[in-house]
């Protein structure tokens, strides 16, 4: 789990957006909208074929 050490200077909106940059970068979000719903092992292997599917064409596309 993330943690900000503060001392007593240090002001408090600092300290909250530090504490969700933390959060951002170890993926805790990203991780619970995942696991909110049950997704069935077919359907998690659909939507990860889809997802590399998706990098696959847009790592192809044409640059201007």
């Amino acid at each position: 789990m993330p943690h900000i050490d503060l001392s007593e200077t240090d002001r408090l909106d600092w300290a909250i957006k530090a504490f969700r940059r933390k959060v951002q970068r170890a993926g805790i979000l990203l991780d619970l909208k995942k696991k909110r719903h049950y997704t069935k092992p077919s359907l998690a292997k659909r939507l990860k074929t889809a997802a590399a599917e998706r990098r696959r064409k847009k790592k192809n596309r044409p640059r201007k």
